[in-house]
């Protein structure tokens, strides 16, 4: 999906829920289905968990935190929103830590979720704090290039240090012990606060964390391409997305061919055919779609009234095999015509102009301030983890290649933004934290078989009690969420190995 049209859907479904949470009550989120994904200006963003029962939540409040915690000569200071829900919590409990990430904190996670459960078990404090430059917590006056540099992971776990601190003597928690939760971006978080605060946190949970930054992502699509040959269909999904991408690249040849693609996939403009960074944006948007389905496949967000939740690989690949469907490109723009109408669009705006005039926009008013230009600028100087279509072993065409990212770094931050400083902020991202080589204890890694996160996370023991768990079959953070009748036999297993972790460090 492109990243213009992925922010807007992103930032109208944050809207609603933001509109519902000042209330202090929710009932249903269309923010339910994220279209941000994580190493473009959509994330891995966890989603916040829609429930249709009536929660009342807690209310916003704030720390006194330092703009930059590196600079003992800078004095500046901001506020950064927290939450807490003290509900289940009985003296000598443990305290639950919920790491924001790259979007607004949804204080509906302080009442639902697998934590909110191993809290009730354990009698937890349970707090969590948004991501500095993200949701409300507004440290600088705007986004500025210049006031973007403080906005990193390193000084997001200071934060999280100086917040720990604040609690344990506000609550009087200063000798209870702490595990930290996170997943997705926050799941990296979570296990790098164990690494690099080992004495202010005795356990992290990090589901789905990406822990290897890497500056070409093809592994994405690979994973993507092997979650839909897990369909009934087996690879025939697969060998038709592949055919309907050879059709479209040979209408990318004529000006006839383009007048068909722009009606076939609702095009807002006419395609140009000339312009590969609109070609690249449309295939963003193309390939988005089936990207964004596997990412969230069938994980535990079927709440009443989600928008979306019941578009899964099996939908995919119905629609990809069903031979009276009319020829593959039919079908594949039959699928691209779903998520427009799910998702109430009318066309397909791929104009990477268009694109840029949004993610330029610094004023905490944009669309883009919704978490679009925040997202891109740490991509751009800490991770990468740009989802290329450079491996040739995936059927969705060549036409999003690496330059077209490092590109939108350039024209969004600044030419110095170029392809040699990204890979050296990659190298120094690594070196910091360790990358597949973290050495840590004290930590669990949950991720799931068909979520392409998992390619950059751990999958496989890494110490006695740093330990993979490694679950068949389910998407990206779907342990995180609340249990349903509906979970398969290896998320339930999943759920209680995550929490025996929590048990023991917390003894």
């Amino acid at each position: 999906m492109s990243m213009r049209r992925n922010m807007e859907v992103y930032v109208a479904g944050h809207l609603l829920v933001l509109s519902i949470v000042l209330s202090f009550v929710i009932v249903v989120s269309e923010a339910a289905y994220p279209k941000y994904l994580l190493g473009r200006p959509r994330g891995g963003m966890l989603p916040p968990p829609v429930t249709n029962k009536y929660h009342v939540l807690p209310p916003d409040q704030w720390i006194e935190q330092k703009l930059d915690h590196f600079d003992p000569t800078n004095t500046k200071t901001w506020k950064q929103r927290y939450f807490v829900n003290d509900t289940f919590f009985k003296e000598g409990g443990p305290v639950f830590l919920m790491i924001g990430g790259e979007g607004t904190a949804d204080p509906i996670w302080m009442v639902t979720g697998t934590w909110i459960e191993f809290a009730k078990t354990y009698n937890a404090l349970c707090v969590m704090l948004e991501h500095r430059f993200y949701g409300k917590s507004h440290p600088t006056s705007d986004l500025s290039v210049e006031n973007l540099k403080f906005l990193s992971s390193e000084q997001g776990l200071a934060d999280l240090a100086y917040f720990r601190q604040y609690i344990a003597s506000k609550m009087k928690v200063t000798d209870n012990k702490w595990v930290s939760f996170g997943g997705s971006y926050p799941g990296s978080l979570s296990v790098w606060f164990r690494l690099k605060y080992p004495h202010l946190v005795d356990g992290a949970v990090a589901t789905s964390a990406p822990v290897e930054a890497t500056l070409d992502f093809t592994g994405y699509l690979d994973v993507v391409r092997d979650s839909l040959a897990t369909s009934k269909y087996g690879s025939k999904c697969n060998d038709n997305i592949q055919s309907a991408t050879n059709m479209i690249e040979s209408l990318l040849d004529h000006p006839l061919g383009w007048r068909t693609l722009t009606d076939t996939f609702k095009l807002c403009n006419p395609l140009n055919g000339t312009n590969k960074n609109d070609i690249a944006n449309m295939f963003e948007s193309l390939v988005g779609n089936f990207m964004n389905v596997v990412q969230y496949n069938k994980d535990n967000r079927k709440f009443e009234g989600a928008v979306g939740t019941e578009i899964t690989i099996d939908t995919i690949c119905d629609i990809m095999c069903n031979e009276s469907g009319g020829d593959v490109l039919e079908r594949y723009a039959q699928f691209n015509k779903l998520i427009m109408s799910t998702y109430k669009e009318k066309c397909l705006d791929i104009s990477y102009d268009s694109m840029l005039a949004e993610y330029r926009k610094v004023s905490w008013d944009s669309a883009a301030a919704e978490g679009g230009r925040q997202w891109v600028y740490q991509t751009c100087s800490e991770f990468a983890f740009f989802q290329t279509t450079d491996s040739k072993d995936q059927p969705f065409g060549q036409y999003i290649p690496l330059s077209f990212f490092i590109q939108l770094c350039q024209d969004v931050y600044g030419e110095r933004f170029n392809k040699s400083t990204i890979e050296q902020n990659i190298k120094r991202t690594n070196t910091n934290y360790g990358g597949y080589g973290v050495d840590v204890s004290k930590v669990v890694f949950p991720n799931g078989s068909i979520d392409p996160w998992h390619a950059l996370g751990i999958t496989k023991d890494i110490g006695d009690d740093a330990t993979a768990i490694f679950i068949n079959g389910t998407a990206h953070c779907a342990n995180m969420y609340p249990a349903t009748s509906d979970d398969p036999p290896q998320l339930v297993q999943a759920r209680k190995a995550i929490q025996a972790s929590v048990q023991q460090w917390i003894q």
